[in-house]
């Protein structure tokens, strides 16, 4: 049985995803900051949790060397992982809070894959899937950090999607625009309506939409697709 890890995966958009992967067939880790939550989460899948804290990079060496003693091999990883942060402008925005964000959100995302790569290279195959956002792309006015880190994951997903391009290992990322998790409530109600008006299907989405897309490029379908990076923002943004 193939065996992924899915970071953040103990609630919201990572929960869902988690239970997408177990329903197709992988044995899932569930990997989050909030262990107790990722117990609970990984119980329900059969699975395991690890407590982890994807901004020290000694930690995702941790986690990966756990999963390969455990199971023999990652053959995914959805670094899903992340926080909005603070919602200011650039020149109130705290410093800690920009390292904060950048820690979790991008650094985070290049410490998993640095991880989990050397054996993913040795067996020649794997599917690295990030969870990047709509942000990314465009920029939220008032989410410096957040939309600064999410364009970083796109650029990263590009670098590492051609370095590996002919090694078996696969690399996309997924945007998505607001997807219905516990994380808005993290932001101000006016920030939130001020994203949706911007999706022309006039709704959010939904975290079962996301972990279908995840779904496709964990799998062996996705055979000619690397580096790319996917649109799931009912029509916000199409390139």
């Amino acid at each position: 049985m193939k065996t992924a890890i899915v970071t953040g995966g103990a609630k919201g958009i990572g929960k869902a995803i988690a239970g997408r992967l177990a329903h197709d067939g992988f044995t899932v880790v569930v990997a989050d900051s909030d262990e107790p939550a990722a117990i609970t989460a990984a119980a329900e899948l059969s699975g395991l949790a690890i407590g982890v804290d994807v901004s020290d990079s000694a930690a995702a060496q941790r986690m990966a060397a756990t999963v390969l003693d455990r199971y023999g091999s990652i053959d995914v990883l959805v670094n899903n992982a992340g926080v909005t942060g603070k919602a200011a402008p650039v020149h109130e925005y705290p410093d800690d809070e920009w390292r904060r964000v950048m820690a979790i959100d991008l650094d985070g995302v290049f410490y998993c894959a640095k991880a989990v790569l050397p054996s993913m290279l040795a067996k020649g195959s794997g599917r690295i899937i990030n969870i990047a956002s709509i942000s990314g792309k465009e920029g939220n006015p008032n989410m410096p950090a957040y939309s600064t880190a999410k364009a970083g994951v796109i650029g990263f997903t590009k670098a590492l999607g051609k370095e590996v391009a002919t090694k078996g290992v696969y690399v996309n990322c997924i945007t998505p625009a607001v997807i219905e998790t516990e994380i808005l409530k993290q932001l101000t109600a006016e920030t939130v309506n001020y994203m949706v008006s911007k999706i022309p299907m006039g709704r959010v989405g939904q975290p079962r939409e996301v972990a279908a897309l995840v779904s496709w490029l964990a799998s062996e379908e996705c055979s000619f697709t690397t580096g790319a990076v996917f649109d799931l923002s009912g029509g916000r943004a199409t390139y």
